[in-house]
Order: structure tokens, then C-alpha cells, then sequence
């Protein structure tokens, strides 16, 4: 997710890889673990009351993206802040069982949205991390699930860390990007971007997005692990580089954000309301490690 902290990127030198693979919203069921495999996490979002497990999940606030020129102000909830109003909450888990995370412009054109992140709640290093998400549609629509490493109060961005499980963004309904950053590999090289095989929009159905992490490797996949799109290793590293997956653990984040450099501003045919609805994210170890 462009800049938690002051982060920028220079899209026009972007190098993607543009692969077509037959991902599906059926795919393997997260459900099946791997042979070795078992949960040693997960929030199901299908608990009582509409609030997240404030044992998993805080909220982020502020505007201006962190340096990315988003539109939306983050808001907690209850928060009665302006823009933000506390009797319509960003971030609810609905009866449909799914977390809503909701971006909504006001009358004066002011959008607000959430940011939750488990940063000093929970935190991983390996394994396959993974979220089912239905990303929304829309012009200036910015749905992201990534990972900072928990170094970032001490080492600041980009020396901690970032693993971008899923961006998407609304001027490209049918691309997903993964990607990695660290000190000297920011926002360029290492990004890779995926369509689906039928052509169709992202926004259409559930996708289960994940992370295969383990000592030297990222891989990314979208519904099936057993078929990743994306693989980073040092090897891919620019010269000078350093790689910071291996130092130690990672938080995660979800947000929707509005706006910005990379996405470009809503357009008039955007809805005022967008929702990213996530239905579970569960993070996956082997036995022993």
C-alpha cells in the first residue's frame, strides 16, 4: 500500500510483469489446508455485535495518504471528528458475516473511510497469510491487504518492510499487483501485476488473496497456492538492495482509500459509497516452524 510513512512511488519507471493465469473465485478452498499445514490465526469477521475484535484489529486515523495525496480521512469509530461521523461507521461487521469497510463522500465532497491494522496486537514471519476480499469498483478506488514489519518503529519505511498482498485500483478493474519494498527497491522494480484468464473485473465475485512467505522467498497468489503469479527472491533484488523479509515479524493491514497518486481521483460516475467486503483473513503455519 503506497506510503504508510512518507511513502512515494514512481510509477512511470514501473517494471510489471503482466501475467494471465486461470484464478477463480473457486479455486482451492482456504479452507484445505496444505499437507503440514494448520491455522495459527484468523479473524472470520462472523462474531456478535457489528465491531472488530479489538484484540486483533485497531484503526489508523488521519488524512492525505501519508504523503500519497489520498482524498479520504481514516476514521475510528465512534469518532465524531469532522469529516467523520460517528453514527456511520467505516469498518462493521454486518449480519452477512463479512467485515464492511466502507469509503463514503459527503455532501461537501469530503470522503472518509478506515485503516485497520493488528500492529502490537499480532504479528507473523512465514507461512501463507491470506484474505477472501470483494474488492469494490469504481474510478479513484484504491482496496489494498499488506504487510509492514513490526521494525517500523525503529527502522521507519522503507527499511522495515512491506509485503503488498493485494492492491487494485480502479482505473485497471481487471489487474491485481503484488508487490515487495525495502531500502532500495521502493515502488519499481520488484511488481508484479495479474488479470484473469476470463477478462473479467476483479469487483465481480470473492477472490482469496495470499501471501507463501518463507526464509528468502515471497510468493503471491489469488485463490489457488498452488499456483502462485508472483515470486521474489534476493536473487531479484537491485544491486545495493537489502531484504528485510527475513529480520523478523510482520503486522497486517486493510484499508480502502480514495484518490491519490497512483489511482487518480474519483470521476462522477464513482459511487459515493464504496465497500470492501472481507470474509476472513487466516495466516497458515507449517508444524515446527
Amino acid at each position: 500500500m503506497m506510503g504508510a510513512f512518507g511513502r512515494w512511488r514512481s510509477f512511470f519507471a514501473v517494471f510489471a510483469v503482466i501475467v494471465c493465469f486461470g484464478f477463480s473465485s473457486v479455486g482451492v478452498s482456504a479452507a484445505q489446508t496444505a499437507a503440514g499445514e494448520k491455522v495459527v490465526w484468523a479473524d472470520e469477521f462472523s462474531g456478535p455485535g457489528i465491531e472488530v475484535n479489538p484484540a486483533n484489529w485497531k484503526f489508523e486515523t488521519g488524512g492525505g495518504g501519508w504523503g500519497n495525496g489520498e482524498l479520504e480521512t481514516y476514521c475510528a469509530p465512534g469518532s465524531m471528528k469532522v469529516p467523520c461521523v460517528g453514527i456511520e461507521p467505516n469498518a462493521v461487521m454486518a449480519a452477512d458475516g463479512y467485515l464492511h469497510i466502507v469509503a463514503r463522500r459527503d455532501a461537501a465532497g469530503a470522503w472518509t473511510s478506515a485503516r485497520l491494522t493488528t500492529q502490537g496486537l499480532q504479528s507473523f514471519q512465514y507461512g501463507r497469510i491470506e484474505a477472501r476480499i470483494k474488492i469494490p469498483a469504481g474510478e479513484g478506488v484504491w482496496p489494498a491487504f499488506w504487510m509492514l514489519g513490526d521494525a517500523v518503529t525503529t527502522r521507519p519505511w522503507p527499511a522495515c518492510g512491506e509485503l503488498d498482498i493485494m492492491e487494485n485500483i480502479g482505473k485497471e478493474p481487471t489487474k491485481v499487483h503484488g508487490s515487495v519494498h525495502g531500502t532500495g527497491f521502493t515502488g519499481t522494480p520488484l511488481t508484479t501485476v495479474g488479470e484473469l484468464a476470463s477478462g473479467e473485473d476483479l469487483a465481480g465475485a470473492f477472490h482469496t488473496y495470499g501471501v507463501i512467505w518463507a526464509p528468502g522467498k515471497v510468493q503471491y497468489y489469488v485463490d489457488d497456492p498452488e499456483h502462485p503469479y508472483a515470486t521474489y527472491t534476493r536473487a531479484d533484488l537491485p544491486k545495493g538492495a537489502v531484504w528485510p523479509f527475513d529480520d523478523g515479524k510482520y503486522f497486517i493491514l486493510l484499508n480502502l482509500a480514495m484518490g491519490g497518486q497512483w489511482p487518480g481521483p474519483p470521476d462522477a460516475a464513482t459511487p459515493s459509497v464504496e465497500e470492501m467486503l472481507v470474509d476472513y483473513v487466516r495466516v497458515y503455519q507449517t508444524a515446527g516452524k
